[in-house]
């Protein structure tokens, strides 16, 4: 068990209590934890289709929970 990184505590994550979607939840946790990420990103990480991640990017943003920083989206603080 040495060989485990133990991760840090002091972050707890929540999913607004409006995202209905699996995906769109998968999404913003993934965001969360990664302080942001690219499309491709997304699409390695989680096996979505990039037509999809747009979607629920889109989704995201219009609710005003992810913002475009350069090519990479991130969680708004």
């Amino acid at each position: 068990m040495d060989s485990q990184k133990h991760r840090s505590t002091e972050r707890v994550v929540s999913v607004p209590g409006h995202l209905e979607s699996a995906q769109a939840k998968l999404v913003y946790l993934y965001l969360e934890a990664t302080d942001g990420a690219t499309v491709d990103d997304l699409g390695d990480a989680l096996a979505m289709k990039k037509i999809d991640i747009l979607s629920v990017l889109h989704s995201l943003s219009s609710r005003g929970l992810v913002e475009k920083r350069g090519e990479e989206y991130a969680v708004v603080p």
